[in-house]
């Protein structure tokens, strides 16, 4: 209940509502107003202009917004590749400074069409979307690639000799390229505790790193590119890819090749159907979408611009995922390498 002294008013300090000309809260701590009530209207309008004086912060997507062409890396044109199916055009950007030797064979496989009439054999939910080239009839199938016969596949990864079984390792025809030296690289920290190593951009691709032994690599968020292997010392050809379509599988960095991101178009396969065999692979070479072809970025085609994790405008861009607001009650003030989701637009 509001006691009255002259122009001093006492009130109870908590859930404070008006009745009639007085206030009241409903516990029995007391705070004093020095104000007649006759200048409640005016304080609280002055609160509300002030609050509207304030601009709020802005949100990320506003920030990658305004975020002047400097602020933006052009993905060169040799690096961007492109899968065609009738699900849509996939545009890839490949990452030749983590894995230079399985890109130089992915290149050689696109050169050679190897990829122009595969498929995609394996939709896993959550997990990873799948695609293979053509089988080469100069050479033996992998393990996978050989189970992946016996169900019924019709597109499946070849280059190497085969095991004696689904899984069976096999000497490797490329080097393991699942991490390197991570001198030279100028990254931009996180800003926040990684659940599985130091992390922070680099040229607006995630990567986390080892500091004792001097090593970084790419992360495995949404829309990495990877190589598909059998068991180890099997480190893939190339002729077997996969792209993230599910949380971010952090499990899997530094055991896979990563060779590059989705950077557009990845909704048209993470929607794909479900592969209904084991892992996700298809039981039937009919449930398999083709592959029209892979290529490269040429005269005419969009081209993208990431980010650059280096740039002022990804700092505020940064902050401002790792301390949402607007719609958030309350800023988480963290936030995890594959959430941040650098910025990528297209361009003519």
């Amino acid at each position: 209940m509001a006691h009255k002294s002259g122009n001093l008013r006492t009130i109870r300090a908590s859930s404070l509502w008006f009745m009639g000309p007085g206030l009241r809260r409903d516990d029995g701590a007391t705070l004093a107003l020095a104000h007649p009530p006759r200048h409640r209207a005016g304080m609280i309008l002055l609160a509300a202009l002030l609050a509207a004086a304030t601009p709020a912060p802005a949100s990320p997507g506003d920030i990658a917004a305004a975020a002047p062409a400097s602020a933006w890396r052009a993905i060169a044109p040799e690096n961007l590749m492109l899968l065609e199916t009738a699900r849509g055009t996939m545009a890839i950007e490949l990452a030749p400074g983590f894995a230079p030797a399985h890109i130089a064979a992915i290149r050689a496989l696109v050169a050679a069409g190897r990829f122009d009439g595969g498929a995609i054999t394996r939709v896993q939910d959550n997990y990873v979307v799948q695609w293979a080239a053509k089988p080469d009839a100069t050479k033996t199938l992998t393990a996978s690639g050989a189970a992946a016969v016996a169900a019924g596949s019709t597109a499946t990864p070849g280059g190497v000799p085969v095991g004696t079984g689904p899984g069976t390792g096999h000497a490797a025809v490329l080097p393991a390229e699942y991490e390197r030296p991570a001198k030279g690289l100028a990254i931009t920290p996180l800003g926040s505790t990684d659940t599985y190593a130091s992390s922070g951009f680099w040229s607006g691709w995630p990567v986390a790193t080892d500091p004792k032994a001097g090593t970084a690599w790419l992360a495995h968020c949404y829309g990495a590119v990877g190589v598909g292997r059998d068991d180890p010392p099997d480190t893939g050809d190339g002729s077997e890819l996969y792209a993230v379509i599910g949380h971010g599988p952090r499990h899997l960095d530094r055991n896979i090749t990563l060779v590059g991101r989705v950077v557009a178009g990845i909704e048209g396969y993470s929607s794909l159907a479900r592969g209904t065999g084991p892992l996700g692979f298809y039981k039937t070479p009919q449930e398999q979408t083709p592959i029209t072809r892979v290529r490269f970025a040429g005269a005419g085609d969009t081209r993208y611009e990431v980010l650059d994790s280096a740039s002022p405008a990804f700092a505020a861009y940064l902050k401002a995922r790792t301390n949402r607001t607007g719609f958030f009650v309350r800023p988480a003030g963290a936030t995890d390498l594959c959430n941040v989701q650098v910025p990528v637009r297209a361009v003519k």
